[in-house]
């Protein structure tokens, strides 16, 4: 029993991860019914920049409450603002081209990114790219365990980890159903040509869904790294992969189907990894997305809707 609720724990921690990244594949699949396959790549310029931001600081700066929130805030700011550049720059020029146009030109602004952070390059002493060495993440929050309940060990890591997701995603939740703002996003999302007919700037609730999508993803790639990960240029590939997967099984472009299905997603690779095996991981996490498609292609959450030819 003891190892089931120590199993559930670990799988939550590390689906509301999934869940964080799978939210902003959902965001933009909604505003414009494109897959956004950089958006794990994204995460992993976060990452390096909060590795950047926590080596700058020092060690006993970075490990403060205020230097660990100036990490996620920097992070979350510079991916905000990548997110807008390739919004503007790769897709906005493509909007009302095929929709395959748009797919490819995703695929290569995720090897565009991934592969550029394996170069090596300076300008002034300061790094610009880092190179394709793994690097450790800088300890900015000190691993302790902080419950015991027989067999159970709660760390710190994972109830922060599952604290500053839950938050993140709470912020979301209110600002889509509960401001202007979501309301203009939600417009989009029903019909972009009707909504700019009445008003509503699309092309900016377009960046701004962009931004705020990269900047989630910037706080799962500080999540995913304090748990002892090591840093490199293709860490996104294997996580963005997971949560569009993720976002398939909750229903793509629905946002609370993205946590259900990203929680499903974490709870059964941790009981794979608890009773089957780690060389299983991610074959049955794909394996998971053939079963849901199978017998319900729309995912947990989604609808079928007619489409008139």
């Amino acid at each position: 029993m003891s190892d089931l609720l120590q199993h559930v724990l670990n799988g939550l921690a590390a689906g509301t991860i999934y869940a964080l990244v799978a939210l902003g594949y959902t965001m933009v699949y909604g505003v414009l019914k494109l897959i956004n396959f950089a958006h794990g790549d994204v995460m992993m310029v976060g990452v390096y920049v909060g590795y950047a931001s926590a080596k700058q600081m020092g060690r006993d700066t970075s490990s403060s409450f205020l230097g660990v929130t100036l990490v996620f805030l920097l992070s979350m700011a510079m991916c905000a603002a990548l997110g807008f550049l390739i919004e503007r720059f790769a897709y906005r020029p493509l909007r009302d081209k095929p929709k395959l146009t748009a797919l490819i030109t995703a695929i290569g602004m995720s090897f565009f990114l991934s592969y550029s952070f394996q170069l090596e390059a300076s300008l002034g002493g300061l790094t610009v790219l880092p190179g394709a060495a793994p690097r450790a993440f800088p300890d900015v929050i000190t691993s302790q365990v902080w419950l015991i309940i027989g067999d159970v060990v709660v760390s710190n890591k994972q109830v922060i980890s599952v604290v500053v997701a839950l938050a993140l995603m709470g912020g979301l939740q209110f600002l889509v159903f509960r401001t202007r703002f979501g309301m203009a996003m939600r417009a989009v999302s029903f019909d972009h040509r009707t909504a700019g007919l009445m008003g509503i700037p699309v092309d900016r609730v377009i960046a701004l869904t962009f931004m705020l999508g990269s900047a989630l993803a910037a706080g799962a790639g500080i999540l995913y790294a304090i748990k002892d990960t090591l840093v490199q240029p293709l860490m996104g590939v294997t996580v963005g992969l997971k949560a569009f997967v993720a976002a398939v099984i909750g229903g793509i472009g629905h946002v609370p189907g993205a946590v259900v299905g990203s929680l499903c997603l974490g709870l059964v690779e941790e009981f794979v990894v608890g009773y089957g095996g780690s060389t299983w991981r991610d074959a049955v996490a794909f394996g998971f997305l053939i079963a849901v498609l199978l017998f319900r292609p729309e995912g947990i959450f989604g609808r079928v809707t007619a489409e008139k030819v």
